[in-house]
């Protein structure tokens, strides 16, 4: 190779030319969205924008928005406090994480109104979300680590409350409506569980069509979250698309166990609202 000097020691049959990044891959820049005074006024006009449009539409308690929105910066800038002290250490990040389910349980048990039930709930949701987790971390997809971790099970968490919560209320519903269906099944000779079992088995899947609608329309009709923050993180869009896919896939297996598991424990009359506990005596 005449014209060029090589380092002593290295044979001239050992050299390749490398392309530069930039010339075999796009390179993709992270964008922060910093607090600041930009980000108060955006905040600020949108919120103006939403009471506007509740004085408009003369639509009841407009004043619930701000409400609303003040909670959600209170709660948003502890979060952001607390994860930073912990998310370099694995145990406290588990120990944050702990809290937070602990919090996911006793608000779905408030929305369904069955808090003395969260013994149950709690073993309803954690079947739906450690076979996820045990899945996703065996596999390698995503580390051990706080700053992995947090996201991903918080993600996880909040979707399979909402589908325990779903699939309560409908469950409940149907059998507060179909009393007398139950009560005639009990005529017939069927044991309470018998009785609770064909009512409730039909309002289950109600409560996993949001969670399947979002997967449907992922990348067509929304950007879900994970996208969009893998992306102003700086990385690829196929990426971005890959961690999708693997938040989607692990929030809809999530939600049928756990929703599998409720409706069993509801028809052992186990998971139950005081007053279909009284009304539901076999």
């Amino acid at each position: 190779m005449q014209g060029s000097s090589l380092p002593e020691g290295i044979p001239a049959t050992e050299i390749r030319w490398v392309a530069p990044l930039s010339l075999t891959r796009h390179t993709f820049v992270g964008v922060s969205i910093d607090p600041g005074w930009p980000v108060a006024i955006a905040v600020a006009a949108l919120l103006l924008l939403t009471v506007a449009a509740y004085a408009v539409g003369r639509l009841p308690q407009p004043g619930q928005t701000v409400v609303a929105m003040a909670r959600a910066t209170g709660q948003l800038s502890l979060a952001a406090v607390i994860i930073t002290s912990v998310v370099a250490s694995l145990w406290r990040s588990v120990a944050l994480l702990t809290v937070m389910f602990g919090i996911a349980v006793v608000t779905t048990t408030r929305r369904i109104g069955a808090p003395r039930a969260w013994p149950w709930a709690t073993l309803a949701m954690l079947a739906g979300l450690l076979p996820v987790m045990a899945i996703v971390v065996i596999t390698g997809t995503i580390p051990l680590q706080g700053i992995a971790l947090i996201p991903i099970v918080g993600i996880l968490a909040g979707n399979t409350m909402n589908g325990h919560t779903l699939t309560c209320r409908r469950a409940f519903e149907g059998l507060r409506e179909e009393h007398d269906s139950y009560e005639a099944y009990l005529a017939l000779g069927f044991t309470r569980n018998q009785a609770i079992a064909p009512i409730i088995h039909r309002r289950v899947p109600e409560a996993l069509i949001p969670g399947l609608d979002q997967v449907r329309t992922a990348g067509v009709v929304t950007l879900p979250g994970a996208f969009i923050g893998v992306l102003l993180g700086g990385g690829s869009p196929a990426q971005a698309a890959a961690a999708q896919v693997l938040v989607l896939v692990g929030i809809m297996a999530a939600q049928s166990i756990t929703a599998v598991t409720a409706e069993r424990f509801i028809r052992e009359a186990r998971l139950l609202p005081p007053d279909l506990r009284a009304a539901l005596r076999p």
